[in-house]
């Protein structure tokens, strides 16, 4: 008899997105080489997107969101994973087509899964999750651009969200000095304890001078938000700067002119964490496992169980969540 399990499932009912907590058989999952008994599970921005409807990610419902998952291989068709092994899944199709992390089982191909690095408990990769995973990369591309913390202080944008307050963690641990953009005063405190040596207002990160350059001041930046706010991050970057590239929440779109990159060789790098090839992301996982795994994992994080998962759905998708939200399967 197939084994019976609990799932957040999304279902569409004429122009309207229902939330429900269902038994499934592992029998209905989608076929893949891996199955995965899931202990850990995140909140991301793009599963509240999933959960909405939103055609960028989901189109085909009943579906379970969850675009993170770590747990126990339960079997594995492929040599690489046997029964008992810790791993964890982020990104490619998990979660968006394929049913995700917000079930108590999943199913997928074995090129998706990485076993999990030493140093690392479950919980805690689900702490990090796609964003911590998303912030690991953008340390990492500060590091291979020659961006070092001798080059001075890291502007760091949309700072209480996942990625960004994952990113001031990550990069305090490394050396760097961090300064987070917050439209959040009450925050600072949070923020400070992650890292971050000082906080400016949105505002200040906003230039609207329309000036093509500004003085240089950052060594580097991760931005998380776009726009205006990405703008004026490249034109406020010292010489041989690197600036990142990860998110939209403010704009997908910003203006900016060639005179940053021809006058001072800023670098902007785009951050993908989807479709990355597996010999890019064991790196950075096992430098989150080891050297730049935070001190303050537990400060940045909100445990829950599935029940709870559709509350912070609709707290997450009004900006009103800060940190990470880990989501305990079992709870």
């Amino acid at each position: 008899m197939s084994e019976k399990f609990k799932a957040m499932v999304i279902s569409k009912q004429g122009d309207k997105f229902i939330r429900e907590i269902k038994e499934k058989s592992v029998e209905e999952l989608p076929e893949g080489d891996v199955l995965i008994k899931v202990h850990y599970s995140s909140l991301n921005f793009k599963d509240a997107l999933s959960a909405i409807g939103n055609k960028g990610v989901t189109r085909n419902f009943p579906h379970t969101p969850g675009i993170d998952a770590a747990g126990i291989v339960q079997n594995s068709k492929d040599s690489t994973f046997k029964e008992g092994d810790e791993v964890l899944v982020t990104g490619f199709d998990l979660g968006m087509e394929t049913d995700g992390g917000f079930g108590q089982f999943i199913r997928v191909p074995a090129e998706w899964v990485v076993k999990l690095p030493e140093g690392l408990s479950l919980r805690e990769s689900m702490i990090f999750g796609t964003a911590g995973f998303t912030a690991g990369l953008s340390v990492f591309a500060l590091a291979e651009n020659n961006t070092t913390p001798e080059d001075g202080e890291v502007l760091v944008t949309g700072s209480t969200g996942g990625v960004g307050s994952m990113a001031i963690a990550i990069l305090s641990q490394a050396g760097y000095d961090l300064v987070a953009v917050t439209g959040k005063k009450e925050k600072e405190d949070f923020l400070k304890e992650l890292g971050a040596i000082r906080v400016i207002s949105r505002e200040e990160a906003d230039d609207q001078s329309g000036k093509p350059m500004l003085k240089g001041v950052w060594g580097g930046a991760v931005d998380t938000v776009g726009g205006n706010i990405l703008a004026t991050a490249i034109k406020s970057t010292k010489y041989s700067g690197t600036v990142t590239t990860c998110g939209l929440t403010q704009s997908t779109e910003f203006t900016s002119s060639v005179f940053p990159f021809i006058l001072r060789g800023v670098k902007l790098i785009g951050i993908d964490s989807v479709q990355l090839p597996m010999d890019r992301r064991l790196p950075v996982w096992d430098k989150l496992a080891n050297e730049w795994k935070p001190d303050s994992l537990e400060t940045l994080t909100n445990e829950i169980g599935l029940e709870e998962v559709s509350d912070n759905i609709d707290l997450i998708l009004k900006g009103k969540l800060t940190g990470r939200t880990l989501i305990n399967l079992w709870k």
